[in-house]
């Protein structure tokens, strides 16, 4: 994750202590030296619809051996046990999982702050005030486009209305949202569309995600952006930030899943500004790159552990025969030992990166889904050969 408002003008916000401090640095199975990752669970594989992009390859009904309500409990002990520090609720669709309320409120109960990511088509009025009851950090609430643009990658008529809104109703309960976008070739025209509607709806966060090839969306591959493509993105989503600076406006906005966003953003600035360059490098190696099976890590609706959300086809454990501690320090498994130290596994373009120590050699399960090999080079990588060798 690469936060562009702090690359550029250094503003703060929580996130960023997990991301960008001595902290974070060079933690090795954590989001800081002093604790566990980042976990996002995908608590039910149940959605009530069915996103094309969708990773967990969610459907209408609950995943098999989904955990029940006791054994969630005892999941959310053992993440506070070992000093989980966020704590992202995903699916599926979280929200139509019946006891969702009662979990979450357990989960701060115990100190863990709680994210939740939701396509927003079931908060209404009354849900957005018990999120913000309970005590919810931040709901992220996804939107591929606009109107039936958004419908579209939703498979539902309707969708983006219910979506939009769902923030409506968080905003106006105080409880702190933004939205989520994923690019892809179908939807990149939409981009400053979403940032007038970032304007209009005073939305005060934005993530916006590169596709990875996962789930459903292993079979979108085709529809990436090209490297071109992605740079023109880029460039947009650079301006747009600069220019809500402009506008007095407190809005934070954040790539992911694709580090080289933080590279090619200093390579820019290294020719237009170097001294705000030097900075900006140092801000991407504190924060190290991917991080996958490091700061972050995911649990499905079954208790299996994987290294992130995208990897749910490599397995580590399952809390339900261990505790999730133990599971992330045990390094008998090959991909979650050699996530702690990939440098000497990358292939190909990564292996000679020159900024490896900025990157850690991006998504391994692109570079999977592609070549059949976790530690080939991410493909969608869109730095030119001269920029990888410094």
């Amino acid at each position: 994750m690469i936060s562009l408002t702090k690359l550029l003008f250094n503003d703060s916000y929580f996130g960023d202590t997990l991301r960008y401090s001595q902290a974070a640095h060079g933690a090795a199975a954590g989001a800081r030296q002093d604790s566990g990752p980042v976990v996002v669970w995908n608590c039910t594989r149940a959605c009530n619809l069915k996103c094309r992009h969708c990773y967990a390859g969610a459907g209408p009904q609950a995943g098999r051996d989904e955990m029940d309500n006791n054994a969630a409990r005892g999941f959310l002990q053992q993440l506070a046990d070992f000093r989980v520090p966020v704590l992202l609720l995903s699916g599926g669709e979280p929200l139509v999982r019946p006891d969702i309320f009662d979990l979450m409120a357990t989960a701060v109960e115990k100190g863990l702050r709680v994210t939740l990511s939701t396509n927003g088509t079931l908060i209404d009025r009354n849900t957005a005030r018990e999120l913000k009851r309970i005590g919810v950090s931040y709901v992220g609430i996804s939107l591929d486009g606009v109107d039936s643009k958004h419908d579209a990658f939703r498979g539902q008529k309707g969708a983006f209305q219910a979506a939009l809104g769902g923030i409506r109703h968080c905003l106006a309960a105080g409880q702190r949202v933004g939205l989520r976008f994923t690019i892809s070739r179908a939807n990149a025209d939409q981009l400053r569309e979403i940032f007038y509607l970032i304007r209009e709806e005073n939305i005060p966060r934005a993530c916006f995600y590169h596709l990875v090839y996962s789930g459903r969306g292993s079979e979108l591959a085709g529809e990436d952006l090209s490297h071109a493509e992605s740079r023109a993105a880029m460039d947009l989503l650079v301006a747009e930030t600069r220019r809500l600076k402009e506008q007095g406006r407190e809005v934070e906005i954040l790539t992911v899943d694709n580090h080289a966003d933080g590279i090619y953003l200093y390579l820019q600035l290294r020719r237009l500004n170097p001294e705000q360059a030097e900075g900006v490098r140092e801000l991407l190696r504190l924060n190290g790159g991917n991080r996958s099976g490091i700061a972050i890590g995911a649990v499905d609706w079954a208790g299996k552990v994987h290294p992130d959300q995208f990897t749910l086809h490599h397995t580590l454990g399952n809390v339900r025969e261990r505790p999730f501690g133990a599971i992330w320090t045990d390094l008998s498994h090959p991909i979650l030992a050699g996530l702690r130290d990939r440098r000497h596994l990358l292939k190909g373009r990564c292996s000679s990166c020159a900024w490896l120590d900025l990157c850690n050699g991006n998504c391994r399960t692109r570079a999977e889904a592609t070549t059949g090999d976790f530690w080939a080079s991410d493909p969608a990588c869109y730095l030119t050969d001269g920029e990888i060798s410094g």
